[in-house]
């Protein structure tokens, strides 16, 4: 997950619920050996976009996919001629009804670049430290990828089909705006191979308290998308020695101005409200007023502003933009030119690009001041419904494995590669089980790790969860 997208329900909480580190308790099973031996050789392979492969690991993973009993009719290896390392990996297995909608288990392959000289140990090898897994990927997102391929390899070693087929999706280029993505690739030139009634995918995990037991369990049913606007004034110029006032870069520092200061109204789904709900009781008891009165009431500014200090529940109520680049001028005794600025927004789930694009240009107010939509994403999908089908095995799992522990629905403020799949009809959900506290986890970073126990823990927890699903009625 791109680290400007990268978002967990614990961050809001990181002030009143510190992190612990903790280590596995017992040695791991055999079972988890073997997890182990497939998360190691993923890890090991370099998928960055610069000089690593996709291809290669999509391979990798088909060979033991193959090993375990999979036909070659039923593994997909999905390569753009013009990408040739940015390959894809569909592994199918095919369900007892055919009827039944698919279960789709998604995660990303590719992989942030790492310095070796900039870090601790290499990120190309997986180690093992103190109850922790180093290495590039080893949580965004090899760790899902992961347990994704081990769960078909359980899930086919049963020798028993599932009622629902259950179909695999490695895919390639979330991490890079260069790179093919896969996820897009797949679901608008090889929907067949993916079709599903809905999907499993990062973007949510558990957060830990400072004694180390879990606190929430966060399950992403919706994010606001990522788009980018560039704002421009142009202007003939002349002699700095004679200014005038219609200067390009005074329009431009108008028009941000005016745009910095503009809150977007608040907005609530069936997500948000949920998350809000969920959150009341675990935070401070002015917050959790106002978090209970905003719900009740989405107009409550007072509680909205008290809501809104915290700058990821902020981003949760509301589209938001920012400038975040700009650029001037051609010489230091010339008056400007061109002036041009990037303002980036997030847009609120099913909220036009076109009407945000609209409120920027108005609060320009500037004939002198472009707004344009830069060729980003124009995918604004709704939010997939946290229907019982979906909860209510979630709840019985979880409740296996984190008795009591309340599941907190959470609308990313970033985006996954869940945007596609939500826009062309597979609802597509967050949830890795992954539980971490609020320490640096190092992801899109230095020395990125992952904590033994956790991995371990959610391996388990999403095989018996795919399970249900797959079995259900």
């Amino acid at each position: 997950m791109r680290v400007w997208r990268k978002m967990i329900v614990g961050a809001a909480l990181a002030a009143a619920l510190p992190g612990l580190a903790g280590a596995q308790a017992t040695a791991p099973r055999a079972d988890q050996l073997a997890f182990r031996a497939i998360y190691k050789e993923l890890v090991e392979i370099n998928t960055t976009l610069s000089v690593g492969s996709c291809t290669t690991a999509a391979e990798a993973m088909a060979a033991r996919l193959k090993a375990a009993g999979y036909p070659d009719s039923d593994l997909h290896i999905i390569v753009d001629p013009a990408h040739p390392r940015e390959g894809n990996l569909v592994a199918i297995l095919p369900g007892s009804d055919p009827k039944a909608k698919a279960v789709l288990l998604l995660a990303h392959i590719d992989v942030v670049e790492a310095n070796r000289a900039d870090w601790t140990r290499d990120p190309f090898t997986l180690i093992e430290e103190d109850g922790w897994f180093y290495a590039r990927g080893a949580s965004d997102d090899k760790a899902q990828a992961s347990i994704w391929v081990d769960t078909m390899i359980r899930l086919k070693a049963e020798k028993t089909r599932p009622r629902r087929t259950v179909r695999m999706a490695l895919t390639c280029g979330e991490e890079s705006d260069g790179a093919l993505n896969g996820a897009e690739l797949l679901v608008t030139k090889y929907r067949d191979l993916i079709d599903a009634g809905f999907a499993l995918n990062e973007g949510a995990g558990g957060l830990l308290g400072d004694d180390g037991k879990p606190v929430s369990l966060s399950i992403q049913s919706g994010e606001k998308v990522y788009q980018d606007f560039t704002l421009g004034s142009t202007n003939p110029g002349g002699h700095s020695s004679r200014p005038i006032h219609d200067n390009a870069i005074t329009h431009l520092a108008g028009a941000l101005v005016r745009i910095g200061a503009y809150d977007f109204p608040v907005q609530l789904n069936e997500t948000t409200r949920a998350y809000f709900t969920a959150m009341a009781p675990l935070v401070d008891a002015e917050t959790g007023a106002a978090m209970r009165a905003l719900v009740a009431n989405p107009a409550d500014a007072a509680a909205a502003a008290i809501i809104s200090r915290n700058p990821t529940w902020n981003s949760m109520l509301r589209t938001t933009c920012v400038a975040t680049m700009a650029s001037a001028g051609h010489a230091p005794n010339a008056l400007p030119q061109r002036a041009e600025a990037n303002v980036n927004c997030r847009i609120f789930p099913g909220v036009p690009v076109e009407d945000v694009q609209a409120q920027l240009v108005a609060l320009a107010a500037d004939p002198k001041v472009t707004v344009t939509a830069d060729a980003t994403t124009r995918l604004t999908p709704p939010p997939p419904p946290l229907s019982d089908a979906i909860m209510k095995p979630l709840r019985v799992q979880a409740d296996k494995l984190w008795p009591g522990v309340p599941i907190v629905p959470f609308q990313s403020t970033g985006a996954t590669d869940g945007k596609y799949l939500n826009s062309y009809g597979i609802p597509t959900y967050g949830l890795t089980g992954i539980f971490a506290d609020n320490g640096n986890s190092g992801v899109h970073g230095l020395n990125e790790k992952i904590r033994v126990k956790s991995l371990y823990d959610a391996r388990d927890f999403l095989y018996a969860l795919v399970k249900t699903y797959a079995s259900a009625k």
